[in-house]
């Protein structure tokens, strides 16, 4: 089938076929995230601490004790970890919406653009698109008689809104493909124009199809953001290779400090899994 001309009136059967999912019995187990993984994570965690506490001399610190006198400094790079997080998912939503308008735009042109960039920036690696926005945008921006600097992590979150931008747009045109053919064809027996008909009747409808797999997104950004460690902004993971190198290099905690910190990303992106998995049944789309 192929798309409407851009001078052609919207023909919807072909511009927009109804996508349908399988019914919630069909539908394909995914890996998730369970409870026993926290579980093990603790138990790994109290393992490895108890074997390199075994292991320690009389005269040097046990590992549990390294982590608590530590946790507040840690706690305030994963606290930035979710800010990174924040602000990336947030200005990435934003261009995604942008984009997906374009993905199911009636200008074959505009459509093929936001391919290409959705395309692209879908299948670039993660840390590459880091890497690009460290050294590709400047350390400051000259305007006028100010100049104002961009930061390490300002740079950080515009890289890793790209990837982000990418899988909006990408789940907002299946979120449009989904909606039945008949509320375009009702939307248009009311006279809406195209802009009504999207604002008013059809993304609307996506917004609860858009949410499960969107906390999805977010899930995986979250534990994305310790990449920007290896570009020098101060989170979580460069502060315990701080944390490693203030207690001299002691290799005996660096299975725990991780664990630790391991723990602290299932107990944060824990309950967001299982809301999505409730949102994913409640708004299952059945045939």
């Amino acid at each position: 089938m192929s798309l409407p001309t851009d001078d052609a009136r919207p023909a919807f059967a072909t511009l927009l076929p109804p996508g349908r999912a399988l019914r919630p019995g069909l539908q394909p187990q995914a890996m998730r995230l369970r409870l026993w993984h926290g579980v093990a994570l603790v138990l790994a965690v109290l393992v490895s601490g108890g074997v390199a506490d075994a292991a320690t001399g009389p005269h040097r610190e046990g590992v549990f004790a390294i982590l608590v006198q530590w946790t507040p400094l840690l706690l305030r790079g994963f606290a930035f970890n979710i800010l990174i997080s924040f602000l990336s998912m947030g200005l990435g939503t934003v261009l995604g919406v942008v984009l997906g308008l374009g993905l199911i735009s009636l200008h074959p042109g505009a459509r093929r653009v936001a391919w290409v960039i959705t395309q692209f920036f879908r299948n670039a690696p993660w840390l590459v698109l880091l890497f690009f926005a460290i050294f590709l945008i400047p350390f400051q921006v000259q305007v006028g008689a100010v100049t104002i600097p961009l930061p390490g992590w300002l740079k950080a979150v515009i890289g890793l809104s790209l990837p982000v931008m990418a899988n909006v747009a990408e789940i907002m045109r299946g979120a449009v493909g989904s909606i039945p053919l008949g509320q375009w064809e009702a939307a248009e027996s009311l006279a809406f124009n195209r802009r009504q008909q999207l604002w008013l009747v059809v993304l609307p409808q996506c917004v609860k199809r858009m949410l499960p797999p969107w906390m999805n997104l977010y899930s995986i950004l979250t534990t994305s953001t310790v990449l920007a460690s290896i570009v020098g902004v101060n989170e979580v993971m460069t502060l315990a290779s701080q944390v490693t190198a203030a207690e001299g290099g002691r290799t005996d905690i660096l299975a725990p400090l991780y664990g630790y910190i391991m723990i602290w990303f299932f107990l944060y992106c824990y309950p967001i899994a299982r809301y999505t998995v409730r949102l994913e049944r409640r708004f299952a789309v059945k045939i």
